[in-house]
């Protein structure tokens, strides 16, 4: 969204490809010329391409026409919205989206993520925590042997976890319980996951935050919380009774599962 005051811009080209020739294509699509540049040059950077859109009603188009790796979306545009945007390619396609949302604003986080949203980022945001939610999706989203998203350097993939009823798979951000799939946000995955670790043991807030964020970013208590309520609510989908992850009022979270 641009800034108050701003106008959208007028002379950004519908579509900007650039970056090297192995690398995965990023569509950004904001109003806003300074975060269009700022996030293209810093993905660009990574070794990432990146295809630009000032609006949801040019995007959608080429999104559908010549689809891209994944997209990352803001939600207020002109012409059409984020919401309607990602509405509307989810007719047609399941190609990955990350929303950058107001700081805050848990009702556009919510819609996002019931629309089919694989994960959102608060302005202002950290490009280093936004780079690193794209390539966790890229990772997840991409077929059993194929290359992964580029990086500064190889990793060996992280082992799977199982706790009695629940299985994850860092590697492809994959999650089952008893069995039946569970789709989880990026964040969301690297706090489970962080308690899921060490079985009864309290993590606090913070632990939590330092496990799903950077260290440059600052997250709000309630922001853990909202995870944790939409966490519960995706695993009640599966199984009504689901009540491995508690609460210990003043001290934070833990998973407990038999």
């Amino acid at each position: 969204m641009a800034s108050e005051g701003s106008t959208a811009p007028t002379d950004i080209p519908a579509e900007s490809g650039t970056g090297n020739a192995r690398g995965l294509q990023i569509a950004l699509v904001d109003d806003d010329r300074n975060i269009l540049t700022t996030v293209s040059i810093a993905l660009q950077a990574e070794g990432f391409a990146t295809r630009l859109y000032s609006d949801g009603e040019t995007a959608l188009k080429a999104l559908l026409d010549n689809p891209p790796d994944l997209a990352v979306f803001d939600i207020k545009m002109p012409k059409m919205d984020g919401m309607e945007l990602l509405r509307r390619l989810r007719e047609n396609s399941a190609l990955p989206v990350i929303f950058l949302t107001s700081k805050d604003d848990e009702s556009d986080e919510e819609a996002g993520l019931e629309l089919g949203a694989d994960d959102y980022i608060a302005k202002p945001f950290s490009l280093r925590l936004l780079i690193a939610r794209i390539r966790a999706i890229l990772r997840r989203a991409e077929p059993p042997g194929a290359d992964t998203a580029p990086a500064a350097s190889p990793e060996p993939a992280p082992a799977t976890l199982t706790r009695g009823r629940l299985f994850m798979d860092p590697a492809r951000h994959q999650v089952t319980w008893q069995g039946e799939a569970v789709s989880l946000t990026v964040t969301e995955f690297l706090i489970l996951e962080a308690l899921a670790i060490r079985p009864g043991v309290i993590k606090s807030r913070n632990q939590l935050m330092d496990a799903a964020y950077p260290d440059d970013v600052f997250v709000d208590d309630r922001t853990v919380d909202s995870h944790i309520k939409r966490m519960r609510r995706k695993f009640k989908l599966v199984d009504q009774g689901f009540d491995a992850i508690d609460t210990l009022y003043g001290a934070g979270y833990s998973f407990t599962d038999g």
